[in-house]
This record gives C-alpha cells, sequence and structure tokens, in this order.
C-alpha cells in the first residue's frame, strides 16, 4: 500500500470529484530539496574542473548553472506525495492536517498500471554529498570534452533536463524515515503528456497543478476507483462523525469502500490552541 495523508478538503476532491491533483514541487515545502539537489550537482561539477585546471570551462560551466537554476519555474515538476507507513505520527503531523485529516491508502500495484504512460510513480531517495552522483560526472565529462562550450549543447540541455526531472524525487536524508513516494511528471521533458493544467485560487495567490482524471484512467483498466483505494483512516485528533462518512461515500456511488475505514490507533496530541 501506499498512503496519501491529506485534509478533508483534498479527501473530496479524490473520493468524490475522481481527481487526483498534481501540485508544484515548488510550492511544496520541499522545494528547498530540490534547489539543494541542483546546487549539489552544479557545485560538485564547478569543483571537479577547477581540481583538473579547466579555468575557462569552468567560467562558462557557472555561467550556465546559473542560467539555468534562475529558469528554475520552467524546470517545474508537478507530484503527489504518499509513504509506505501506514499511520504514522509524523505523516499525520506534516501531511494529515496536524492529524485532524484523512489518509487514503492505494494499491501501488494499480496505481503503477494507472499511471503507465502519463506520470512516473518514484521511490524517494535520499542523499546529502552530490559529489559522487552519476551526474556529476556525466555534467564534467561533457563539458571537458566539448571543443567549444555552448550554452546550447544538445548534450549537456538533455543532461540539465534529466537533473531536473531526478530533483522532483530527491530530499535530505533527515526526511528518509518518511519512506516517500511521488507521482511524478515533468511536462517540459514530454510532449506526449496532454493532461492540461488547471489553477487554483486562494485568497491570496493562484497555483498551478495538474489533474488527473481517476474515473477515466481506472476506466481504461475496466476497474473502478474502489478498486484502487485499499483502505480510509480517519486522523488521530479529527473529529470526523464515521456514520456521516459513510454515508459520503455512499452518497458518492462508492457503498463498497464504507466498510474500509477505520480510526487511527495513532496517540497523537490534538494541537494546542
Amino acid at each position: 500500500m501506499l498512503y496519501h495523508y491529506t485534509d478533508f478538503a483534498a479527501f473530496d476532491g479524490i473520493i468524490r470529484c475522481a481527481e487526483l491533483r498534481l501540485n508544484n514541487i515548488l510550492n511544496m515545502n520541499d522545494a528547498s530539496e530540490m534547489r539543494l539537489f541542483m546546487n549539489g550537482i552544479c557545485t560538485a561539477v564547478i569543483e571537479r574542473l577547477a581540481q583538473e585546471g579547466e579555468d575557462d570551462k569552468v567560467r562558462s560551466a557557472e555561467s550556465f548553472f546559473h542560467k539555468e537554476l534562475a529558469s528554475e519555474f520552467h524546470y517545474s515538476s508537478y507530484a503527489a506525495c504518499f509513504s509506505r507507513y501506514r499511520d504514522d505520527a509524523a505523516q499525520w503531523e506534516r501531511y494529515g492536517h496536524f492529524g485532524q485529516g484523512v489518509c487514503i491508502a492505494f494499491h501501488e500495484r494499480l496505481m503503477q498500471k494507472m499511471v503507465a504512460g502519463i506520470a512516473s510513480l518514484r521511490e524517494v531517495y535520499y542523499q546529502e554529498d552530490m559529489r559522487e552522483h552519476r551526474l556529476v560526472t556525466d555534467f564534467y565529462q561533457a563539458i571537458k570534452n566539448a571543443k567549444k562550450f555552448s550554452n546550447h549543447l544538445p548534450q549537456l540541455q538533455a543532461l540539465m533536463n534529466e537533473a531536473w526531472v531526478q530533483s522532483a524525487a530527491f530530499k535530505h536524508p533527515s526526511f528518509a524515515s518518511e519512506r516517500e513516494f511521488r507521482l511524478v511528471v515533468s511536462p517540459f521533458v514530454s510532449n506526449e503528456f496532454t493532461v492540461e493544467p488547471k489553477y487554483h485560487v486562494s485568497m491570496d495567490r493562484i497555483k498551478k497543478y495538474y489533474p488527473l482524471d481517476l474515473n477515466r484512467m481506472c476506466g481504461k483498466l475496466n476497474m473502478h476507483l474502489s478498486d484502487l483505494v485499499g483502505e480510509i483512516i480517519i486522523g488521530p485528533t479529527s473529529s470526523q462523525s464515521l456514520p456521516i462518512l459513510q454515508d459520503y461515500l455512499a452518497d458518492c456511488g462508492l457503498n463498497v469502500l464504507k466498510d474500509k475505514i477505520s480510526m487511527s490507533d495513532c496517540p497523537l496530541r490534538k494541537p494546542t490552541s
């Protein structure tokens, strides 16, 4: 199972509207992790070139990386996040509205089949020192072997695209206990990604996201949304009524999920006012 911790407003979007939103990682609390990855890769490449005495190429590479990192929104990936952990205190606090929300368990195997060709379900990897990352060597060799450095070298641009894609599934090792998985799309590298973006407008800002139509995607596999969901867990500090949630599911045409609801056993304290 993959567990998605969220609040009840987002839960309604997934269950009643059958829409799973892939949000811009730059708008998540993990944006700094993506930047940490990219800065780590670029710094390691520059250091390696400098150690080889490639001063001219160091300056050219610094200019290239500076320009590319400044264009991070162009390289935005969009994701929905999951964990391997069921009923986990840290997940409830960070992502489940401080335990007042809800957790939806999805069958990983069915999720993999459902998103094939549309998005990639990827396990997050945790690394602190970028110097040993394969991309550092690839960048270094591409720059060193270039007879004439250009910001438009196809190989460099392809490596930069790959680096941004990989950054979407990277976090600092201090988060390794989350055992996170991400459903990721990177529209900037895929001409075949046909999902149209939408915008969520709140009182203070506008956010861009990509909606996945779960009913349509499940239908292509001759299955129902209820087949994808293995369990629904009400948060440990939630005031949600179980009978009302059961009525809600029945009225959404998901009566089969009524018996898949459980209450969290996590002894999380209610937030103090």
